[in-house]
């Protein structure tokens, strides 16, 4: 193999593509009212991309984030607004519809994947099927027909975290990754997906520092698995 041939290879493996077999990553998070996708508002989103540097280590990409208007009909728990501190009536939130905030969400993903060669997004969260439910009850609702997400299949931090770390809480698994987490400012969306972000790519790559990435079998484990 020349030099040309080993870096199309190295090019290759290092892709989004390769890495995640097709599914294009996109960190996800929302603040609720409520704990049911089907009649509690939407409040907050965030979402933030990832790309592969040529060496083949995960990064973060684009964000997008939103304040959302609770669709008509909805119920707003008291104790959720009270967790999170949101208040859906203040106009300084500057919320926008489920519809605008998902189909500017879907745009920047469908052109990621593209770019990227993937063919499915996936959601990556922490305790990742609370938010795809909120996100996929919120498109339905929309009437987005072009949802660039798996219907089902999902990336989730906290069982990640659990391998990786031995942490499952989202502070206590970025303390153990050594990612700064202030407290402060948790249950905020936007600060949320930045640090599940930072989690993600912290397990995806010290998973390649370990070895673990490409996956490099020699022929005598290659007898032994047959």
């Amino acid at each position: 193999m020349n030099i040309s041939d080993m870096a199309d290879k190295n090019t290759a493996q290092n892709s989004l593509a390769a890495r995640f077999r097709g599914y294009y990553p996109v960190v996800i998070d929302v603040e609720t009212a409520g704990f049911d996708a089907k009649t509690n508002a939407l409040l907050e989103i965030a979402a933030i991309t990832l790309k592969m540097t040529n060496e083949g280590w995960l990064v973060a990409d684009t964000v997008c984030h939103f304040h959302i208007e609770p669709f008509e009909g909805s119920i707003l728990n008291p104790d959720a607004l009270a967790f999170t501190g949101i208040d859906p009536s203040n106009p300084l939130r500057e919320a926008v519809s489920e519809y605008q905030a998902l189909h500017e969400i879907f745009k920047i993903v469908r052109k990621g994947m593209k770019e990227q060669s993937c063919n499915r997004a996936i959601i990556v969260a922490h305790n990742a099927n609370f938010d795809h439910s909120f996100l996929m009850a919120a498109a339905e609702r929309s009437g987005l027909k072009r949802n660039p997400f798996h219907p089902f299949v999902t990336f989730d931090t906290a069982t990640l975290a659990g391998l990786a770390y031995g942490q499952t809480v989202l502070a206590k698994a970025c303390s153990a990754a050594q990612i700064e987490f202030d407290n402060k400012q948790a249950h905020s969306a936007l600060y949320d997906t930045q640090k599940t972000t930072d989690l993600f790519c912290s397990i995806v790559n010290n998973w390649k520092k370990r070895g673990g990435w490409p996956l490099e079998m020699s022929n005598e484990t290659i007898q032994i698995s047959k």
